[in-house]
């Protein structure tokens, strides 16, 4: 295998939006994502209904639905 046309694969720390930082190993380096398995709904089993611009309501009055 020839040495020289390989990337470094240096430790790198993932930094999420809410505070957790893993260590883990990448050739990009550190990274920073907005979302991980502590802060996303299915891992954390708690579901968020985002409806900022009435869609829901749109929808229901749209198929006269209750």
């Amino acid at each position: 295998m020839n040495t020289a046309i390989h990337p470094k694969y240096l430790t790198a720390k993932i930094k999420c939006a809410c505070g957790a930082v893993y260590e883990t190993r990448s050739t990009a380096g550190d990274m920073s994502v907005e979302i991980c398995s502590n802060c996303h709904p299915f891992f954390t089993g708690k579901s968020k209904l985002v409806d900022t611009t009435g869609r829901v309501d749109k929808f229901k009055k749209k198929y006269k639905m209750k």
